[in-house]
């Protein structure tokens, strides 16, 4: 639900590291060139993590959060690897005085100019999300490329140390590392991770969006309620692998569902195109959004398909009690509202409250805090649905007493730009951004 601060401390340490190595050194040679090929080398280790989080390996998640989150990280050391590469080039790296030039030192530098320009455009290309998603997949795939030709760079260029050195069996060891792990996502997404295979047995419509349901005869996926798995249809023009939430509560493994709304060209063409028993494969379940159950107050936010969490969780019994509130324009916009409220009609401890924006005004931090009066503090809220009205909700929410940490939400979306208006924010009045940081985990009475 959260990076996971274990996993930061991994990367940090990963970077730090080879400056035990690279300080002595500054003694006997240039420190602005020792200084650069230390970025140089946080620019590997990172794009190595940046091709590790690519695999979606097991055992990511315990360390460094929900994929959700792995997405963030993924993003944000892809640009300060970006960053250290330029300021990597921009500083005199060059060691006059380890050895003469060969033409594998010639093209390890041409290599690395090369690398660097493509990174460059690659790294444009994924922070602006106007860029249409498939010219975005295509070209990341080219990321594992550019680092073998990195890796080449480190390699063959010189520096004041050798690869047999402790710091060059560091710093090569993540090279190598990155490599296997780029080796592994060429692999087809059935060795990769598309482990289980399923038939589509049913196919419904319900409020805008396609309700999937997959059986299997053999060994079925195992998952928890309000996971989300990858999945890719074996026809020829959608082949292609995308996260789905699984809309249904684990209670046979053989049988899953999915509800996909055509927000994409890839979630229309799907619910156009898929016709009953066509094959499916599916990844194992990722993700961590589930609710804590500790007697606590529960808040549930749904919006249009961020219902389909919250279909699984009803499918397992809680005595939590819990304010639902699902939000939809137009009840022909409205996946799952039949079953929804016939869940909810089953569940004495649980408050369904719809909220039809064609009859109603739209839901606000006001309406909930009123609701909940002095129950808010003490509360949790789920909430999956639209980002923009996750930020206006949950910053309402926290000027009314809410506690930042029991605001739980996935993120949607595994490919995002970059925000900045946080630091517009923390320029202009760096005591008050800090204030409001710690006023936010501070206890309230």
């Amino acid at each position: 639900m959260k990076i996971r601060s274990f996993g930061i401390f991994i990367l940090v340490s990963a970077v730090l590291i080879p400056w035990y190595w690279y300080f002595p050194l500054l003694a006997d040679h240039n420190n602005l060139a020792i200084f650069s090929q230390y970025l140089g080398s946080v620019a590997l280790i990172l794009m190595a993590f940046s091709q590790l989080f690519a695999t979606r390996m097991i055992g990511l998640e315990s360390l460094f959060g929900g994929l959700d989150r792995i997405y963030i990280i993924h993003k944000w050391i892809g640009i300060i690897a970006m960053a250290a590469i330029l300021l990597h080039d921009t500083i005199d790296a060059e060691i006059d005085e380890q050895g003469n030039e060969t033409w594998l030192v010639d093209l390890a530098e041409t290599l690395g100019e090369f690398s660097l320009y493509s990174l460059l455009i690659l790294v444009v290309i994924s922070l602006f999300t106007v860029i249409p998603y498939p010219l975005w997949r295509f070209t990341h795939k080219f990321m594992g490329t550019l680092f073998a030709f990195s890796s080449f760079h480190y390699a063959f260029m010189l520096k004041p140390f050798t690869l047999t050195d402790p710091l060059g069996i560091y710093i090569l060891s993540f090279c190598i590392l990155g490599m296997l792990c780029y080796l592994i996502t060429l692999l087809p997404f059935s060795l990769l991770a598309g482990r289980y295979q399923y038939q589509v047995s049913a196919i419904d419509q319900t409020g805008g969006a396609t309700a999937i349901s997959l059986t299997t005869r053999s060994k079925g996926l195992k998952h928890l309620s309000g996971q989300f798995c990858f999945i890719s249809l074996q026809q020829s023009a959608l082949r292609e692998t995308h996260p789905f939430t699984l809309s249904s509560a684990p209670v046979d493994n053989r049988q899953l569902r999915f509800t996909i709304k055509a927000l994409g060209d890839y979630s229309a063409s799907v619910a156009k195109s898929i016709k009953l028993d066509d094959t499916v494969l599916v990844s194992r379940a990722f993700g961590h959004f589930k609710a804590i159950e500790n007697g606590e107050t529960q808040v549930w936010i749904a919006s249009g398909v961020g219902i389909t969490p919250f279909l699984a969780w009803l499918g397992k019994s809680s005595t939590a009690k819990v304010v639902f509130y699902y939000s939809y324009k137009g009840t022909t916009q409205a996946p799952h509202l039949a079953e929804l409220e016939q869940l909810c009609n089953t569940r004495e401890n649980l408050e369904l409250i719809t909220v039809d924006t064609t009859v109603r005004t739209r839901l606000t931090a006001e309406e909930i805090a009123n609701k909940l009066a002095a129950l808010l503090v003490t509360s949790r809220v789920y909430y999956c649905g639209p980002k923009a009205m996750r930020v206006s909700i949950q910053q309402g929410l926290n000027e009314r007493g809410l506690r930042h940490n029991r605001f739980h939400f996935e993120e949607f979306e595994l490919r995002s730009g970059v925000e900045l208006q946080w630091l517009v924010k923390i320029l202009k009045n760096p005591l008050r951004w800090l204030w409001l940081r710690v006023k936010k985990r501070l206890p309230y009475s």
